[in-house]
């Protein structure tokens, strides 16, 4: 059964306008009219979920190596911001309870990409959900995806009351069963892929689940995407692609 998604989710908070991933990025998707952002969690190696997309430190903080061979203490006062801009030096790569509490604050839904590091696909699943079980109480407000099908299996046995999307960076030829295995809402698709086809959405569409689509900046791409059926994109400039969404919602 289809569940209600806003039809433009900020990306990694908002970030055309912040750093990715971080508490500044979220509070920018709020001021910009955002209800629903979409984050990546990843683990440290002492098994703290933090909101993180790469494998590695280097292209957004001032650190270097595997994350999942970093304390947390090791990664705590990196800077998370400098590399965007300096008006945003010193800004650190937040826990995701740090996340969730923004979140709260600023009553805003989450896609949360599960996103582990090689070999952590089951352990970053199972610690997440140790956090959103505890503190996340509204079932209409939040949705798990991965491109990972052992992650989204772990979401399935421990939290099955979570809505899971299944994202593929590429078309799987099994999607439609990996899409009913998982028992998932939605599915996300690159939408920015030269090779997608309005009848291609369609065969999506067919599986009677949401279909979203990322990263979407293009105005124009958004309307194509909309017009063939699309239900929902993920913007780095959220507030850019609402204002070109007829729907205006």
């Amino acid at each position: 059964m289809k569940f209600s998604l806003p039809r433009v989710i900020g990306m990694k908070g908002a970030c055309g306008y912040a750093p990715e991933n971080t508490l500044d990025s979220i509070k920018t998707a709020a001021e910009l009219g955002c209800r629903w952002v979409g984050l990546d969690v990843k683990l440290t190696k002492d098994s703290v979920p933090v909101i993180f997309h790469d494998d590695t430190l280097e292209r957004t903080t001032n650190g270097s190596g595997n994350i999942a061979d970093m304390l947390y203490a090791d990664i705590q006062d990196l800077d998370a911001g400098s590399w965007y801009s300096d008006g945003f030096a010193g800004v650190a790569i937040p826990t995701l309870e740090e996340a969730i509490e923004v979140l709260y604050q600023h009553n805003l839904g989450l896609n949360l990409e599960i996103n582990p590091s090689p070999g952590r696909e089951n352990e970053t699943a199972e610690v997440a959900l140790d956090v959103l079980t505890r503190i996340w109480d509204d079932m209409d407000t939040i949705m798990l995806s991965s491109s990972q099908h052992v992650t989204l299996e772990t979401c399935l046995d421990m939290a099955p009351d979570f809505k899971r999307a299944l994202s593929m960076e590429d078309p799987l030829p099994n999607w439609n069963e990996l899409a009913d295995y998982l028992q998932v809402s939605a599915i996300n698709i690159d939408g920015r892929d030269k090779a997608l086809t309005r009848e291609s959405v369609e065969n999506y569409i067919e599986s009677g689940k949401l279909i979203g689509a990322y990263t979407i900046n293009d105005p124009l791409r958004a309307k194509l995407l909309f017009s063939w059926g699309v239900d929902f994109v993920f913007s780095d400039t959220p507030d850019v692609i609402k204002q070109t969404d007829p729907t205006k919602h």
